[in-house]
């Protein structure tokens, strides 16, 4: 019987990132993330729903998301379904939850345009080294604003 199970998803942190050590010293980092949806009804009208998705990361993984991820941060999500089971110790009751095991990751927003309290920063000032950008543009004909020389200019993006 073949069987799979992947699970890709890009959302935002509902909370930081909960660090932990287990007792030989692997990291473990438990992250909350929220998955939006939107939808236009039959009459037009648009509806949204979130699901709340609970992720475990381990080892680095677990350490760079916790140094690096904050609340409200967007994320990619590469990994795996897993079932935990166990049994209420109050109420002797089942209990289960799903939730996704990490493999890997990417950052969807570089942070650069955020300082250390999550604000945003002051807005980059775009460089150029044409002559007629420097006159009309007197920021960028500054010396400590020289730009990179035309060779190094020519990134398509």
């Amino acid at each position: 019987m073949a069987s799979f199970n992947r699970v890709i998803l890009a959302g935002n942190l509902t909370r930081d990132p909960e660090l932990r050590y287990m007792p030989k010293g692997t990291a473990v980092a438990k992250i909350g993330l929220a998955v939006n949806r939107s939808w236009k009804t039959e009459t037009g009208e648009t509806r949204e729903e979130v699901t709340f998705v609970d992720v475990e990361a381990f080892g680095r993984q677990a350490e760079v998301i916790s140094q690096y991820m904050k609340k409200g941060r967007p994320l990619l999500v590469e990994g795996r379904l897993k079932l935990d089971q166990w049994e209420d110790k109050t109420t002797h009751q089942k209990q289960s939850k799903l939730k996704v095991v990490l493999e890997s990751f990417t950052f969807l927003d570089s942070g650069r345009n955020a300082d250390a309290s999550g604000g945003a920063s002051e807005p980059r000032i775009q460089r150029s080294t044409t002559p007629a950008a420097a006159a009309a543009n007197p920021v960028a004909s500054s010396p400590e604003s020289e730009g990179p020389g035309p060779e190094e200019d020519d990134v398509p993006f």
